[in-house]
């Protein structure tokens, strides 16, 4: 099996067979992020999928597979059901696939599609939400609006496949640090995730954001403020039952919570933190990464 460039998977797919399908981002405007810049999107040809899961199939079972790259939920719908009638025939002990899916490629698939890919054990998607300001959205070039985003979200929970969603703490700048926090918190309790995350943006030299920030246009907040979005978002967000972390190598705090048992624990806790601005509590930043 090959793999090109960099290969990028959740962590909670860490013990997860990673099956490269896509190379790159059928998106890959984003202006925060580097991963695959001046890389060309392509979907690998049938053949190929069919023969680097032959070549690892032997080394099965696994339980879980995670098919990559960044979009791989673009694929057609007749060939992503063979990609995954294929893992499914050869795999042995497959319980789950996972995807990552943006709010356009969710939305091509009706909810009878993805039920479609549901039955043949498509388990999870991870959609990267970053943000609900509606502003900050067409800013960093996200593609899509506040209400697409929340529809993709709603769609992948109507046919019943796990919805996994990232929010990226600074993304607003000190300028618009509450406001992104605040609305962040709306669109998370309208798509009503099962498991969310918040992480930290890095900004990234070659990055658009990065030319934005030496221009003097995004200054970055500092690492309590970042918290303070934190927060901002626990606090503000209802959910009906949601794993939340900030756990990321990116994060200043990290945090795991059941929600909403432990919120005000972690409220309670996040504003302890940022009253007390004493350092010695957050990751060290040589210990912090993308």
């Amino acid at each position: 099996m090959e793999y090109e460039g960099i290969v990028i998977r959740p962590p909670s797919e860490a013990e997860s067979l990673i099956l490269q399908v896509t190379l790159g981002c059928s998106h890959n405007k984003c202006t925060f992020c580097p991963t695959y810049k001046g890389r060309r999107f392509r979907i690998k040809d049938l053949d190929t999928i069919k023969r680097e899961i032959d070549e690892v199939a032997p080394y099965g079972p696994f339980r879980k597979v995670f098919l990559a790259d960044g979009d791989a939920l673009i694929i057609p719908q007749p060939k992503l059901l063979t990609i995954l009638e294929y893992l499914n025939e050869k795999i042995k002990g497959l319980r789950r696939v996972g995807i990552y899916g943006n709010a356009k490629s969710i939305l091509r698939k009706s909810v009878e599609e993805l039920r479609e890919l549901k039955e043949k054990k498509l388990g999870i998607i991870y959609l990267g939400v970053e943000t609900g300001d509606e502003a900050l959205l067409q800013r960093v070039h996200k593609g899509v609006s506040y209400a697409q985003m929340v529809e993709a979200g709603q769609r992948v929970k109507e046919a019943g496949i796990t919805l996994s969603v990232t929010v990226l703490l600074g993304l607003g700048g000190v300028e618009y640090s509450q406001q992104h926090a605040l609305a962040t918190a709306k669109i998370l309790s309208e798509i009503d995730p099962d498991f969310a995350s918040a992480l930290t943006l890095m900004v990234v030299p070659g990055t658009p954001l990065y030319e934005e920030m030496k221009a003097g246009l995004f200054k970055l907040p500092s690492p309590f403020q970042l918290i303070e979005e934190l927060g901002i978002i626990m606090a503000n967000s209802n959910f009906t039952q949601c794993y939340f972390t900030s756990n990321h190598a990116s994060n200043y705090l990290p945090i795991k919570a059941r929600l909403p048992r432990d919120k005000e624990t972690v409220v309670n806790l996040i504003h302890k933190v940022v009253s007390a601005k004493d350092t010695s509590l957050l990751r060290p930043e040589y210990l912090r990464g993308l």
